[in-house]
């Protein structure tokens, strides 16, 4: 087994679940599906909203000896996602391939180390129809002692077979105003609260990374700044990109420290429990995966400052904005201008997905930005 237990008593779900934050009625099925799983879960709902988060708790109470204690080194492993029996399959690009589908039921065919059962985690199961296809005869036909837990953000008609033999657990999207009050419930201070709230996109692991980084509030603070900063040449452009991704760069560090901690207690758990899967490789893929979405979602969460920038100035227009004449003319002009810039922002957020250079983007954008007047 695993790992001793201490205690013999179970605790309470937010032993297991005490990250998963707004989400309580998924924690409360969840909890109550533990103790008599089906072979298969499909939770839905945005990557922010905590789905794998839930899924190591639930893991972790599917494989502890004693049904999820939060204390035995099997609960410990679980919730880092290194446990024997828990194998995560996350999509290593755009969509989860048919290879990523056909390693999933090869893992099914296992029988557990450790555990009564084995916990496979497969994220992006909306991402890729033909990878669903494969999955679906091993859900039909389940091989055994195998919980399957399938994240997915939403539910495509390409899907339905897939989700019919799951239980579906919801995720809704938590609101700020939610984050925030938790941030506060920790010690945050109100603004700051508020601030980090709406940087994290509704991720309290987000938040809890933002809370650590020092240079947090002055790095928003620099978003805001880039109409004042723009003088119409590509100089100051490439500049300024430049300086805001090595902004970006620096609210990593706090990241990295975490995977270097990771690391050395993966390693650390895996040899004390006798582990047979060595956790290097997989935690530094995983760690590689982690940083590139981190950087992509520090920069969204930037032009999200930017575009709110446009939106402030465009309010600010309308509020003085001259009752006629050629000054009415201009003030026309400038409000289309600032409304063409926060559609050329957003627009750009959503070519994030799409992997862009990073740099060759921002600079596109803030040249054309040059051309809108204060």
């Amino acid at each position: 087994m695993a790992g001793g237990h201490e205690g013999g008593t179970a605790l309470p779900a937010e032993a297991l679940f005490a990250d998963v934050v707004g989400q309580p009625e998924a924690v409360r099925l969840v909890r109550a599906s533990s103790r008599r799983p089906v072979h298969a879960y499909l939770v839905v709902g945005p990557p922010a909203a905590g789905g794998r988060v839930l899924a190591r708790g639930f893991a972790a109470a599917l494989l502890c000896p004693a049904g999820g204690c939060g204390r035995c080194d099997s609960c410990r492993l679980a919730l880092r996602g290194l446990h024997q029996d828990l194998v995560e399959i996350d999509r290593p690009a755009a969509a989860l391939s048919v290879d990523d589908a056909r390693r999933v039921v090869r893992i099914a065919q296992r029988r557990p180390s450790t555990a009564p059962r084995q916990v496979i985690v497969v994220d992006g199961v909306d991402t890729g129809r033909l990878a669903a296809a494969v999955l679906l005869k091993t859900l039909e036909e389940p091989p055994g002692p195998t919980v399957f837990v399938l994240l997915a953000e939403a539910v495509p008609a390409d899907l339905a077979t897939v989700a019919s033999r799951c239980v579906r657990i919801d995720l809704p999207a938590v609101p700020a105003g939610r984050i925030a009050e938790w941030l506060r419930s920790q010690g945050v201070e109100e603004a700051l609260a508020a601030e980090l709230a709406e940087a994290c996109d509704g991720s309290i692991e987000r938040a809890r990374m933002l809370l650590g980084d020092p240079g947090f509030l002055a790095h928003r603070s620099l978003w805001r700044s880039v109409p004042l900063r723009l003088d119409g040449t590509g100089s100051a452009a490439a500049g300024l990109a430049s300086e805001l991704l090595a902004a970006v760069d620096e609210t990593m560090v706090a990241l990295h420290q975490r995977h270097d901690e990771e690391l050395a207690a993966g390693v650390s758990d895996a040899e004390t429990s006798g582990s047979r899967r060595g956790p290097r490789k997989e935690l530094e893929e995983r760690h590689r995966r982690e940083e590139r979405r981190w950087r992509t979602d520090e920069i969204r969460a930037g032009l999200g400052v930017l575009a709110g920038a446009y939106r402030q100035r465009l309010v600010d227009a309308a509020t003085r904005m001259d009752a006629s004449g050629p000054a009415r003319a201009r003030s026309d002009e400038l409000m289309h201008e600032l409304a063409g810039a926060v559609d050329a922002v957003e627009a750009v957020v959503g070519e994030l997905v799409r992997n862009p250079s990073h740099t060759l983007m921002l600079e596109a954008l803030f040249v054309r930005l040059s051309a809108v007047g204060g």
